[in-house]
């Protein structure tokens, strides 16, 4: 089993953040386009520390992926979850993913929302979600993403 070490990010690792989430969106093909079309939504920012919950992951001191999530009425959303690609089948996903779940239960959610990347929907499949219809993207008019739920009682 791997070690991994969950901790809220400090400041001085956001830029760090918003790279990783870039190379790991980078990783399922798409272009530098898109890529950049991405970009504010798939960076960290100072606000996000204050107004929503985020967790770094490490591996021997590496910083290796990133969750973030909000409260939105009786809702948790599950806003990034990203993994560095070297670091993609270690098992970094699957303990971002319970400390999102672990998390939305603590804001006394009654369900976690996720608009998944295409490329991710089966990832979250795997641990439990159900896909329930699809979603605008926020970086890209026009296009939409699958839209999950993992209900948390």
């Amino acid at each position: 089993m791997t070690d991994f070490e969950i901790r809220a990010p400090r400041p001085l690792e956001l830029d760090a953040l918003s790279a990783l989430n870039m190379r790991s969106k980078a990783h399922w093909g798409y272009d530098s386009e898109f890529i950049a079309a991405c970009k504010d939504e798939l960076t960290v920012t100072p606000q996000d520390v204050i107004s929503t919950r985020l967790a770094a992951i490490k591996l021997d001191g590496q910083l290796v992926g990133m969750a973030q999530v909000a409260r939105e009425g009786d809702d948790a959303n599950l806003l990034k979850l990203f993994v560095d690609p070297p670091f993609i089948g270690t098992g970094a996903g699957r303990c971002l993913f319970d400390w999102c779940v672990l998390s939305a239960r603590s804001m006394s959610a009654t369900r976690l929302l996720i608009e998944a990347d295409p490329q991710a929907a089966s990832f979250y499949q795997h641990m439990g979600a159900r896909l329930i219809g699809t979603a605008p993207s926020g970086s890209l008019p026009g296009r939409t993403l699958p839209l999950l739920e993992f209900a948390l009682r």
